[in-house]
């Protein structure tokens, strides 16, 4: 069974006039409240700060992930600014800066820790140079200590035992006949001559 159900003639157009001028009103209420939100000026500038803030500090290197959260939530912001929806621009605007605040943190740790380990590393190299010095100083002492060992005992040290070198041939003439070495006859085992 379907009913089909008509206006009825006799009913005043009135209720239809209200009806209407409540629904128009709703809508004009909706539109106002939209339009009376202010553009997030101040948000928007604050979320850009915090970006570049976040770049300084090195974001790029230490916290790409956030860094790049932080600019596509402000470029979505951007793009709610342009087509005029500006609740929607703060609430963008105000996570941009939050993960771009979060960035920064992580950027400064990350530069933090990075300067820890060149310290310590410098640290280190300074202590293995510390340490071959002293070696080096010990063999020292050891070898001074070995050579006054040997002078009071009346051996030669090392230093007196080293060869001199050759002079340089320049230096050396020939020797005159009759000077120089003489070579001896040789003898017999029984002292005579031979």
């Amino acid at each position: 069974m379907v009913h089909i159900f008509s206006a009825q003639e006799g009913r005043p157009n009135g209720l239809r006039t209200v009806f209407s001028m409540l629904a128009l009103a709703l809508a004009l209420g909706t539109l106002g409240g939209c339009a009376s939100v202010p553009p997030p000026d101040s948000a928007m500038t604050q979320a850009q700060m915090q970006l570049q803030y976040a770049r300084d500090a090195g974001a790029a290197d230490y916290a790409p992930v956030d860094l790049d959260f932080a600019q596509n939530k402000f470029q979505q912001a951007q793009a709610a600014m342009a087509s005029r929806k500006y609740e929607d621009a703060a609430v963008l605007a105000e996570e941009a800066q939050a993960d771009a605040e979060l960035a920064r943190a992580k950027a400064r740790l990350g530069a933090a820790r990075a300067q820890i380990q060149r310290k310590t590393q410098a640290n280190r190299d300074l202590r293995e140079q510390i340490e071959q010095d002293l070696n080096a100083q010990e063999e020292a002492a050891q070898r001074q200590q070995q050579q006054l060992q040997e002078q009071q005992q009346g051996l030669p040290t090392q230093e007196q035992t080293q060869d001199m070198p050759a002079p340089p041939s320049s230096v050396l003439q020939p020797v005159p006949q009759g000077e120089g070495f003489q070579t001896l006859p040789q003898t017999n085992d029984q002292g005579g001559r031979p």
